[in-house]
């Protein structure tokens, strides 16, 4: 079958490591399914694993993709979840298993004709969204939608910063908050993405570090270093920062005497778990939210994609397609 691998790491030039060719059909261990991609939609988590991050020489090659949508043999339509894990291992959670994992990292990914997932890894995929469409929400918009309905604490009428306009987390993000009824502020370095992010649902665009009219009760922060410090001295006493990401760094000044003194929470979240999932598609269904493609590709023609992802010059998500 055809699938879009990494064959080797470059941190400096990630796109070296791409392949795209055939590749052995797919193998369905017992108790798991296979599922025929109809859509399935870049993350950032691809280019990190053509860098290498999270991903070993020894499992090399290995089909990239977290995200997908397509059908099971029997033709029903289901949208593929992205975390393989065991919910009983992390008290519930599978995102809490300590040996949970995502496809594409231990497990072949999406981006192939077909993908062998658990059985308990599909969720019905309704009519009323497109391939394109549910293939975005595994990651980028199951990652948002945790921050926002489990991690946040807000409540409806409450004020949401999310750092970074642009990104597939911080669009849905954008997307979701309106929906679910707060007021949505976001920050961008780029006008045209500031623009965008209004037209999305955000009441109020910034450009990155600016003062804002007030503080606010949560900060949704995927970018890191660069917006930390923002993303501190923007939350009223006893708010909330919610991390999913830390895309300029990992390591920013921690400003513990601000942390302590004004009571502020932070809280780690990191993708979703299956009922989630159908929670968000529920949301989707009821509210009539979609996600915002930027552009669909052939999956044959991934390249073109992953050249879009890497340069940044993306609003939404980048899908990858076939019949």
């Amino acid at each position: 079958m055809f699938a879009v691998t990494v064959t080797s790491f470059d941190d400096t030039n990630p796109l070296t490591g791409l392949t795209q060719g055939e590749v052995p059909d797919t193998v369905v261990p017992e108790g798991w399914v296979r599922v025929h991609m109809r859509a399935a939609s870049l993350n950032h988590h691809d280019i990190w694993s053509l860098r290498g991050v999270g991903l070993r020489a020894d499992r090399l090659p290995m089909i990239l993709g977290c995200d997908a949508a397509g059908v099971l043999d029997d033709g029903t339509p289901v949208v593929v979840h992205g975390v393989v894990g065991d919910p009983a291992a992390g008290g519930g959670d599978e995102t809490l298993d300590p040996g949970r994992t995502l496809l594409s990292e231990l497990h072949p990914g999406t981006f192939a004709e077909t993908v062998a997932v658990p059985q308990r890894n599909v969720v019905p995929k309704p009519d009323e969204l497109s391939w394109a469409e549910a293939a975005c929400l595994p990651t980028a918009w199951l990652t948002a939608y945790r921050m926002l309905a489990t991690k946040s604490g807000l409540r409806v009428g409450d004020t949401v910063l999310v750092q970074g306009a642009g990104g597939g987390v911080s669009t849905a993000a954008i997307q979701l908050a309106d929906a679910m009824g707060f007021r949505v502020w976001v920050t961008s370095r780029d006008e045209a993405k500031r623009r965008a992010a209004v037209e999305l649902g955000a009441d109020e665009a910034f450009e990155t570090g600016a003062r804002l009219p007030a503080r606010v009760d949560a900060v949704l922060e995927t970018v890191g270093e660069a917006t930390w410090s923002h993303s501190l001295k923007s939350l009223r006493p006893g708010g909330t920062v919610v991390v999913s990401g830390a895309t300029s760094g990992a390591n920013p000044p921690a400003d513990l005497a601000r942390v302590f003194f004004l009571q502020l929470n932070v809280v780690g979240s990191t993708m979703g778990t299956r009922d989630e999932l159908e929670a968000l598609v529920a949301l989707l269904v009821d509210t009539g939210v979609r996600p915002t493609v930027d552009a669909t590709y052939d999956l044959h023609d991934a390249r073109a994609a992953f050249e879009r992802l890497v340069t940044g010059d993306v609003v939404g998500k980048l899908v990858l397609t076939r019949d």
